[in-house]
């Protein structure tokens, strides 16, 4: 008889305790989305790193934790496994959440900012060899690929652009302009920056525009007129109109989700025998290899990579140690 009222008791009080911390946490996101203009990417990674944060807090409370605490936190983190580059990431989370703390008044120091990162071992970046990539750019074909047009015409703005995922899934018909030879990709922090194209990657645009996007588009709106049917709702033509800025979209015609995006890279290297890492970052970091092995200026790729510094590039000049040796074999006075 008297357990019961004190079960009842620890009971509100973890219910109290989740919706404060649900509550900080849409406050913090609601701060990094307004006030930080992260993109939102970033935000669903920052929400994931918080969620690990208040798993392990469990019955701690905010306020009285200290870096003896975090540091707790971070071998916590490092028994899930998770990699450096992840752990550190998570910091980085951890020390603006506090920060977003002090700004409510919650907090007036910051232990998090004491926390130091892992260490970070330079990772050489996976490339595919030039023939390999040419390989996967024939892998669509026509017989066997429902879109094997808009297929390969992904494949090639992933090379000739050397874009992230998201940003070829974001890019749309106005930012590419193929007289001119260049698109206008938006990056991270919404930044945008001037990629040229290749005439193979235009070509290829030209046919999917030409043969596949109108049927797909056409596939879309049969399929609107027949929900709406069903709804008894008006589908005079004047009202049906819907524009589709994409430039690449799915079977269905709505604009592609990543993760489809990504599927449909690991298809086509399953098919000609690629190796199990590649990505659709592989042919990013192929396009920056290739790029520097043919003499282009680290500067330049720099810019078409949409790298804030350049030392973000640089780990490319450790791929291809040839070309480094002509330089110096070429430019210093014992070479």
């Amino acid at each position: 008889m008297k357990a019961n009222p004190r079960r009842r008791k620890l009971q509100v009080q973890r219910v109290e305790k989740l919706s404060g911390l649900h509550s900080r946490l849409d406050g913090f996101l609601r701060y990094i989305t307004r006030e930080l203009q992260l993109a939102d990417n970033s935000i669903d990674a920052y929400r994931r790193d918080m969620e690990h944060f208040f798993q392990w807090l469990g019955n701690r409370s905010v306020e009285r934790l200290h870096v003896d605490s975090l540091a707790d936190y971070i071998v916590w983190l490092e028994q899930r496994q998770l990699a450096p580059a992840s752990r550190a990431r998570h910091i980085v989370s951890l020390r603006i959440f506090f920060r977003y703390l002090q700004l409510e008044g919650v907090l007036l120091d910051n232990p998090a900012e004491l926390l130091g990162s892992p260490k970070l071992w330079e990772r050489m970046p996976q490339v595919l060899t030039p023939g390999m990539v040419v390989e996967l750019l024939r892998a669509p074909e026509e017989n066997s690929d429902k879109l094997w047009l808009r297929d390969r015409a992904i494949l090639e703005f992933f090379y000739a652009t050397g874009c992230r995922c998201a940003e070829l899934v974001n890019l749309k018909l106005q930012d590419i302009h193929p007289a001119e030879g260049y698109c206008l990709c938006t990056g991270k922090g919404n930044k945008q920056r001037i990629v040229p194209l290749g005439k193979r990657a235009i070509a290829a645009f030209a046919l999917w525009m030409k043969h596949e996007r109108e049927v797909v588009l056409k596939r879309r709106k049969e399929g609107r007129n027949s929900h709406f049917q069903v709804l008894g709702w008006d589908t005079d033509e004047s009202k049906m109109k819907v524009e589709v800025p994409w430039a690449f979209l799915s079977f269905k015609g709505y604009k592609m989700r990543r993760e489809a995006m990504w599927n449909l890279i690991k298809k086509y290297a399953f098919r000609i025998g690629a190796p199990t890492w590649t990505s659709p970052h592989t042919l990013r970091h192929s396009f920056a290899t290739h790029m520097l092995v043919g003499g282009a200026d680290l500067r330049q790729v720099q810019e078409m990579l949409g790298h804030a510094t350049i030392a973000t590039t640089q780990i490319y000049t450790h791929v291809d140690m040839t070309r480094l040796k002509s330089i110096h074999a070429k430019c210093h006075p014992r070479g």
